[in-house]
């Protein structure tokens, strides 16, 4: 017998809309505001922390390295308690309202680092709001990442051949949130201030917050804690659930003081290994030594072999981010100084000066001219949807919600598309390149994936992986090129380079990543569904950590008064390009040699 979530009961007309639940829609929209709240200020962190308070590149890459992999490697506890106590809707709510205390936190930067005498002196009060606002952001989303997913899985029956598209479509809603954060923060922040991109993340995370709430009768009862009476029960005085909104409440300074420990170099456990580092190790340790104990002892023999194919995917997963987190490391410093910017720079629109004046209707006015004017789709999607769902819960027949919901999709692109070639475009910006791909790619994908499943020619999940390791690695080809290039003419190269890679990667995600989160689902004995969604994040924790180790091979340190030497930095990410591109081939050669082992390991879960 399978392992996989329990069977959902059938939808009558109107649970559904485009031929999915309603509530992979409210997980859809939910999934983007978070997206973007985390995007946006990731889209500028890392040159946040170069300009703005003056870190060499190697500090850069280990608060970025840091930040990320305890981003990723809380789930596996948030996953724990929603699995045992807390129930995956009330895991989201609290997650989401952190992040939105994180992201509001972030919008204050203080006064950017000065150079005295040599010595870099920074607004100390400032970085204090910064750490402590990015722990309010790792435990935020230690809550509410792996609970989101969980519940789109129990949205669908085991036997559903909707699953796999349903999983392509919410990660069409996870990387639209992205492609609005790279483009709205990421421009924000670097022409208008860190404070406008960080500022408006954290307002995205409270819209989606609200969205969810609205939302919750459609998860139809999928996402409430699994025995509510434990959840009340008195521990030491004090209610479970407050229990535990306190023990995260009380490791907020713990995680705020292991971010200052990073990026002060402070209390290493020798050579690379940091405290956040060392967490991230104990929590993989205990999380594989539960794993042997839970296979062996409380796993039938097909449930055992579900679970070892599981993760094995996994892993799969650990390399594949180790090569897509460049995207937000080398690859942004590598756009900021080796390449050129505007993919159509004739279009491009200068941006005027940004002064506020007394004369309401000149704000506005200018306001329009230099914000970017996909800030609509934000409200315009989500609230299309809302609108649409209403009026499908009247008449499940009537065609008003699919024409509403399409002609907003329409203006919204040509909205995304205006911004993506007028507004003069930033190496933070030129992030959101690869959740346009995937935005493009998912619908494809999800009729690929139904088209080759009608023949009998749809690829197993392990080949999936396969395939998309192999177009990781190749990649970094274009990129490599380009590195090349500009060592060797002393000029930039084109930014169509950065185009060429973030497709060739983003075909390969959109292989490997909804596949994966739709095989937790699929794979996962039931009642620990939840934890190896935590698993999967924690895999990428490691992911994110080891990327940024890999990002100091080009890391390049500038003196105060000299420019940068294109030759010897065209040498470094020529380097790091080279060593992503052969670890992705050569993983990949490894995943399709196992392909065919996991696959009857799966027995028969497609």
């Amino acid at each position: 017998m399978s392992a996989v979530l329990p069977h959902a009961a059938p939808y009558d007309a109107t649970d559904t809309f485009l031929g999915h639940p309603k509530g992979v829609y409210v997980c859809f929209f939910t999934e983007m505001w978070e997206r973007f709240s985390f995007y946006g200020m990731k889209a500028l962190l890392l040159l946040y922390l170069l300009q703005h308070h003056k870190f060499g590149d190697e500090v850069g890459y280990d608060v970025i390295g840091a930040y990320g992999g305890l981003v990723y490697c809380l789930p596996v506890i948030g996953g724990l308690l929603a699995d045992r106590w807390l129930g995956m809707r009330k895991a989201v709510l609290f997650g989401g309202l952190l992040l939105v205390l994180g992201h509001a936190g972030m919008a204050f930067e203080g006064h950017e680092a000065r150079i005295v005498d040599g010595v870099t002196q920074r607004d100390e009060g400032a970085l204090f709001a910064f750490y402590f606002s990015l722990s309010l952001i790792i435990m935020g989303v230690g809550f509410l990442k792996p609970n989101i997913s969980t519940i789109v899985g129990k949205l669908y029956a085991p036997d559903d051949p909707r699953r796999d598209s349903g999983f392509a479509l919410f990660y069409a809603g996870i990387n639209l949130g992205s492609l609005l954060a790279s483009i709205i923060c990421g421009y924000l922040g670097q022409t208008l201030g860190w404070a406008y991109g960080f500022g408006i993340a954290g307002f995205g995370m409270l819209l989606g917050l609200l969205q969810f709430l609205w939302g919750q009768k459609y998860l139809r009862g999928h996402a409430e804690a699994p025995d509510p009476v434990r959840l009340r029960e008195r521990v030491a005085g004090v209610p479970r659930e407050w229990l535990i909104y306190a023990g995260a409440a009380a490791g907020l300074l713990p995680v705020a003081g292991l971010m200052w420990a990073v990026a002060n170099g402070a209390f290493k456990l020798g050579g690379e290994i940091t405290p956040a580092l060392a967490l991230m190790i104990l929590m993989m340790l205990a999380v594989l030594g539960w794993f042997a104990w839970f296979i062996t002892t409380q796993c039938n023999r097909v449930q055992r072999h579900q679970m070892i194919a599981l993760m094995s995917m996994i892993a799969m997963c650990l390399v594949f981010f180790t090569l897509y987190e460049q995207t937000y490391g080398s690859w942004v410093t590598f756009t900021d100084r080796l390449l050129t910017k505007d993919l159509v720079p004739a279009l491009v629109q200068p941006t005027p000066a940004l002064t506020w004046s007394s004369d309401w209707f000149a704000n506005v006015s200018l306001f329009v001219q230099t914000a970017p004017w996909s800030i609509v789709v934000l409200l315009l999607a989500p609230g299309a949807f809302v609108v649409a769902a209403r009026l499908s819960d009247r008449d499940p027949l009537s065609r008003a919600p699919r024409v509403l919901f399409g002609t907003v999709v329409v203006v919204a692109l040509v909205l995304l598309v205006r911004d993506c070639l007028v507004l003069p475009q930033t190496a933070g910006s030129l992030t959101y390149l690869g959740a346009l791909f995937l935005v493009l790619l998912a619908p494809l994908f999800s009729g690929l994936w139904g088209w080759l499943d009608a023949r009998g020619a749809d690829p197993s999940k392990p080949v999936k992986s396969a395939l998309g390791l192999l177009l990781a690695g190749l990649s970094f080809l274009p990129l490599l090129w380009a590195a090349q290039h500009a060592g060797a003419t002393g000029q930039q190269a084109s930014v169509w380079w950065l185009v060429a890679a973030y497709f060739i990667l983003e075909l390969g995600e959109m292989c490997l990543s909804p596949v994966g989160l739709s095989a937790v689902s699929q794979l996962s004995v039931p009642r620990v569904v939840s934890l190896m969604m935590g698993t999967w994040f924690l895999a990428t924790a490691f992911s994110e950590t080891l990327a940024a180790q890999f990002g100091k091979l080009a890391a390049i340190e500038i003196p105060a008064g000299t420019t940068l030497a294109f030759a010897d930095a065209g040498a470094k990410y020529s380097h790091l390009f080279s060593v992503m591109l052969w670890i992705g081939l050569g993983c990949a050669v490894v995943a399709f040699a196992l392909a065919p082992l996991l696959r009857r390991l799966m027995h028969g879960v497609r």
